[in-house]
């Protein structure tokens, strides 16, 4: 999304407009029977319409002035309900809007099976392709650079306009479609087919058509609804009880104490919260697959970081080779740079920049038969194979290991040169020829400024961290000190993460993780939030339930503000609408019975001009207090880092006394203003 849809306006013309406009639209009773509390408000508005039309059969022929007012209320409050639901969904749909102009029918230089390049829609791109991208060019899909290096433009889904690289190999390799490449050229491999690429669910999710209810908000749509169903039934009942004690209620004013007994503040406006929420996170250019991991988010109990690209900067670039044993710099350099020349990662490039940078070149035709052996999680090296030639480069444990299996020694200086490298945070790759370990590869990275201090504001949330690394122990306890981490786990393989995650959850725990590589893909799935990189990969963005558009680790801690602030906003009006109704039944309930019943008049403290006036005015604080609080609802309340019981403690002090309060003073101004033409 670009920065001007995120900056967008709540109240922006356009949108307010269709807003108005869609509140009619939603007066449907097939859309008002999705909210059972505001369809009881319109089918005793239609009760009351149906009074206006047949005075005579309702006998309220003299009463008419009344029971025109209470329609118009009723019918307002109703109104104002939809706009609510109605201008969330509004900002929603802008925003898709825009992502739309992006989603542009491109066409795609696609290479045919004799590798031959023909040029057809980006509509006809299919899973598996391999299109061509030039500069200049637009991503025709979302996929895959399986062959060179670009700077890539994705201002049009972030809204960041400065390019970013991305890089065959590594975890920095998707492209989205509807991207631009400004230099360079590269081959992608298209991974999603029409329709189901992120743009289209970006779309689909900004508009609000797969939106599904979330637990907690099921769970209090539950409530409301019984608690609805209970003065439906109050209000029956007090129909013949009032007349047993010769009171004659009208049937206006039995709606009226209905709409304002049943919880119709929050039934109002919880859709809006629950689509507001949404609609926060993807400002902050996260998009959450479900309103379910926003609001698990907002309470999350512990948080797992990687380490590279999460909290270091992630770009570990070879800086030294360190020679260990008998061997010689130029030979730790040599094997260094063999075990490296088909490492397409960034760490084996970097390997190869350095030996040129200190004049070591090779000529890569000769090697061009030899075999490549990838890095993998399990064995933790890479290398080759060059004519019976064995070179291997990766982690000391893992070189160590190897090297014993095939009857080498291990040098004397292995250790001490490699626990210097940790010791300086940086990361010490053993490099191996044969059965020999001929030096150390010093890769250094660094935490990223301000570290410290979100890891400090997540404890104050109640949030344990805990930074995961496949560095030795000693690299991992210098990096997390310096970060400021609860916890780390040195050495980790993704089977590792995994573990972790579950022995959180089995502690009834809700754990968030944080990855961007294809071997975080599975942690990313089994966490209760996953949140994935956008410059990641695509098995990472498949298996997490959020994605960074930003590709900024640690905007987790703005996901879980988020979810926290939903929670908190819907409880607090949850709060003040069932608090506030305490007012309403001082204002009606001794209005319908003071003529029969004297003693009540004690309970009308608020001394109200009138038992018409009174309901009037407790109906139609009723009806304004949701377009009130619709800013509330939509911007959320403020989130500060603080222990849950001083968070409850405020809200009921703001929100649950305020309830109370606030009606009181409400009514009574409404009741003078009511009082000067009743």
């Amino acid at each position: 999304m670009n920065s001007q849809t995120k900056n967008q306006s709540m109240f922006q013309g356009p949108i307010v407009r269709q807003a108005l406009r869609d509140s009619f639209k939603k007066l449907n009773p097939l859309i008002m029977m999705r909210n059972p509390v505001m369809f009881v408000v319109e089918v005793g508005t239609f009760i009351t319409l149906l009074m206006l039309l047949m005075p005579y059969y309702f006998g309220v022929q003299d009463q008419m002035g009344y029971t025109i007012a209470v329609f118009v209320i009723l019918f307002f409050t109703i109104l104002f309900a939809n706009f609510a639901e109605a201008l969330a969904e509004g900002r929603g749909k802008a925003q898709a809007d825009s992502l739309k102009k992006t989603k542009a029918d491109t066409l795609a230089k696609r290479l045919n099976e004799k590798g031959e390049i023909e040029e057809v829609s980006s509509t006809e791109l299919r899973k598996g392709d391999v299109v061509v991208v030039e500069t200049g060019d637009l991503v025709p899909g979302d996929g895959e650079i399986i062959e060179g290096l670009a700077s890539i433009d994705e201002s049009a889904i972030t809204g960041e306009s400065a390019p970013v690289i991305k890089e065959a190999g590594g975890d920095f390799s998707s492209v989205t479609g509807g991207t631009k490449v400004v230099s360079d050229s590269i081959k992608v491999r298209i991974t999603a087919d029409p329709g189901e690429s992120f743009l289209d669910k970006m779309i689909s999710l900004v508009e609000g058509a797969s939106r599904q209810k979330t637990p907690n908000e099921l769970a209090l749509n539950t409530l409301l609804i019984t608690l609805t169903l209970i003065f439906l039934m109050v209000v029956v009942t007090l129909l013949p009880i009032a007349g047993y004690v010769g009171v004659q209620l009208q049937i206006a004013t039995l709606i009226a104490l209905l709409v304002c007994l049943i919880p119709t503040t929050i039934g109002g406006l919880l859709s809006a919260i629950g689509i507001a929420g949404m609609d926060r996170v993807t400002r902050f250019n996260v998009l959450a697959m479900s309103g379910k991991a926003v609001e698990a988010a907002g309470d999350i109990n512990t948080m797992i970081l990687d380490k590279t690209g999460t909290i270091t900067f992630g770009n570990r670039m070879a800086a030294q080779f360190i020679p260990v044993g008998s061997s010689t710099e130029t030979e730790a350099r040599g094997a260094a740079v063999l075990s490296s020349l088909k490492d397409e990662t960034p760490e084996g490039r970097s390997v190869i920049e350095l030996a040129k940078s200190q004049g070591f070149t090779v000529d890569p035709a000769p090697y061009e038969q030899a075999e490549f052996i990838p890095f993998a999680a399990e064995t933790r090296m890479s290398g080759m194979d060059v004519n019976g030639a064995v070179y291997r480069k990766g982690a000391v444990d893992s070189i160590q290991k190897y090297v014993q299996g095939l009857g080498g020694e291990i040098p004397a200086d292995l250790k001490e040169k490699s626990d210097q490298i940790a010791g300086l945070g940086g990361t010490p790759l053993a490099i191996s020829t044969g059965n020999q370990i001929v030096g150390l590869i010093y890769l250094k990275d660094t935490v990223k400024p301000g570290m410290k201090e979100r890891f400090d504001e997540l404890r104050k949330m109640g949030i344990k961290t805990i930074m995961c690394t496949g560095d030795n122990p000693l690299t991992a306890a210098t990096i997390a000190k310096e970060a400021g981490v609860d916890d780390f786990i040195a050495e980790s393989t993704p089977e590792d993460k995994i573990r972790v995650i579950r022995d959180e959850q089995a502690q009834g725990k809700l754990v968030a993780m944080t990855g961007d590589g294809t071997n975080d893909a599975p942690a990313l799935a089994q966490a209760d939030v996953g949140l994935a990189m956008n410059s990641g990969t695509i098995a990472a963005k498949e298996a997490a339930n959020m994605v960074d558009l930003d590709s900024d680790p640690t905007k987790i801690i703005e996901v879980v503000s988020i979810g926290k602030q939903l929670l908190m906003t819907r409880g607090a009006l949850t709060t003040f609408s069932i608090a506030n109704d305490i007012a309403k039944y001082f204002a009606i309930l001794p209005a319908m019975f003071t003529v029969a019943i004297p003693q009540m008049e004690a309970l009308n403290f608020m001394n109200l001009n009138s038992p018409t006036s009174a309901i009037l005015s407790a109906l139609i604080f009723n009806a304004i207090i949701i377009p009130l609080l619709i800013p509330l609802a939509m911007k959320g309340i403020a989130y500060k880092p603080m222990p849950a019981a001083a968070l409850l403690r405020r809200n009921l002090l703001i929100y649950g006394l305020g309830g109370v309060i606030a009606p009181f003073i409400g009514i009574k101004l409404i009741d003078l203003a009511v009082g000067l033409f009743v």
